[in-house]
């Protein structure tokens, strides 16, 4: 025994490397803990713990026997395994007073649409009659009721749920003029909705003939009406698939010498020329928010006259990603039957949270964020500084976000520290501490509870705690 180590301790010259373990040897710590990865995973984790501490084994692994290099090897294998998730998606909390924070994912789900996602995560029956066991034809047939019964108008007959806003556009611009056909709208809405992603573009990818109207700032009922004349459309039948646009540009605002024609007006002219009209509301408002006079909702598009309204459901409607879309029925029938709806259609997964959200649509985190009251919120976010000991509360301004709303700040606080902390703050060392994104702005990082569930003040306090114990 002793000559045993003495061969294995007293060579200098022996690489240390050599006592790493193998990839078979550090596969057992896999097989014999619980894990939520699979084998090709752990693999890969392996192989780069084993290159890490081929790297590092000149450095700070220098001074380890091999019995100690080895140890450590599969202990940080170990760590790696108990840290590594499904998903590469980190849970975060939101403490930018930013409601619909596009870079996290938009609107976080209600708790009655989470648990909606995880009864419909197994078999459901989303496409089955239950009392015949056979096919039915009635998948999304519940979400779409709910949301035509949550418009609480007569306007919205029928209803259709699709994968995004844009794809909604899209497949109401196919269906209903495509190839050969026309869309008329105003230059001050040919909009550009983020990731160089623009409403031209778009549009003119169905095969529609886009007709630009009045000018960026201006534009009257005639524009419109000299653009029907024009373009070969008679009064009382369209000889073309012709459709007026009107479109919400959420994410900007024109002030000043400025002019556009509501959905009233917009409804004789489609009348007079038996058209459809189409309207994007953008933000998924179901009713008028008193909060955000300025900002439409599809309940008063369709009242107002349009035959069908769009609108996203991942923003201030507070549901997942989807493309929401109702009115008339003849017209919502055309989308359905389209081929296009096909590609746009969506999961199981949606259409039970969609229905959840509707249902349950008062408890959305995105409007309880909304209707944060002020002074709630200052008391919050005294207690939290009273917490870490440090740091001004001072007045802030939330924003709604997701291109939402710009005008119109939400009056709340926030806790200013110095400078810099965000980066610790979205970074912790610690596994077990929450990520928190915070604002850096005029020096401070700024922590504003307003998106935050108030049950997680206490781990944005602690998460604090460990950035400032270490300072």
């Amino acid at each position: 025994m002793a000559k045993k180590f003495a061969k294995e301790h007293s060579a200098p010259n022996k690489d240390p490397r050599r006592s790493i373990p193998r990839v078979d040897e550090l596969l057992e710590i896999y097989h014999a803990t619980p894990s939520k990865i699979n084998r090709e995973r752990a693999l890969e984790i392996a192989r780069e713990v084993q290159a890490d501490a081929r790297a590092e084994t000149p450095g700070r692994f220098s001074e380890l026997s091999a019995d100690d290099l080895a140890a450590r090897v599969r202990e940080e294998y170990a760590q790696r395994l108990g840290n590594t998730q499904p998903s590469s998606l980190t849970a975060v909390l939101n403490a930018t007073g930013v409601i619909i924070h596009t870079n996290l994912g938009r609107a976080p789900l209600s708790n009655a649409a989470q648990e909606a996602l995880i009864q419909a995560s197994g078999y459901v029956d989303v496409e089955m009659d239950l009392d015949s066991g056979r096919r039915s034809s009635t998948r999304g047939k519940a979400p779409s009721q709910a949301l035509v019964w949550a418009l609480g108008t007569p306007a919205a007959e029928d209803a259709l749920i699709v994968g995004n806003g844009a794809g909604a556009l899209m497949l109401a611009a196919t269906a209903l003029c495509g190839i050969g056909g026309q869309i008329i709208i105003s230059r001050g809405e040919l909009i550009e909705i983020g990731a160089g992603f623009r409403l031209p573009e778009l549009i003119e990818a169905t095969g529609a003939k886009l007709i630009e109207v009045g000018a960026t700032n201006r534009t009257h009922l005639a524009d419109y009406a000299k653009a029907l004349e024009q373009h070969g459309t008679t009064t009382g039948s369209a000889t073309t698939r012709t459709a007026i646009f009107k479109v919400h540009p959420s994410n900007y605002r024109v002030a000043g010498f400025h002019a556009e024609v509501g959905l009233k007006e917009l409804r004789t002219l489609a009348d007079e020329y038996a058209i459809p009209l189409i309207t994007d509301v953008g933000s998924g408002l179901l009713h008028p928010e008193p909060r955000l006079p300025q900002e439409p909702d599809m309940a008063s598009a369709l009242k107002d006259g349009a035959d069908l309204v769009i609108a996203s459901g991942d923003k201030l409607f507070g549901g997942p990603q989807a493309g929401l879309i109702a009115g008339k029925k003849s017209y919502v029938q055309a989308l359905r039957q389209h081929p296009l709806a096909r590609a746009v259609r969506v999961d199981k997964l949606t259409l039970a949270a969609i229905e959840a959200t509707i249902y349950g649509h008062d408890t959305a985190p995105v409007l309880q964020a909304l209707r944060s009251d002020p002074e709630e919120l200052r008391r919050r976010t005294e207690k939290l500084a009273a917490d870490v000991g440090v740091g001004e509360v001072i007045e802030h301004e939330g924003r709604v976000g997701g291109g939402g709303a710009p005008e119109y700040p939400l009056p709340g606080w926030a806790l200013a520290l110095p400078a810099g902390l965000s980066a610790l703050l979205r970074q912790p060392t610690d596994p077990d501490t929450a990520v928190v994104v915070a604002r850096e702005y005029q020096g401070h990082t700024l922590i504003d509870l307003r998106c935050v569930p108030e049950e997680e003040d206490a781990a944005v306090a602690d998460a604090l705690k460990t950035i400032l114990d270490k300072l």
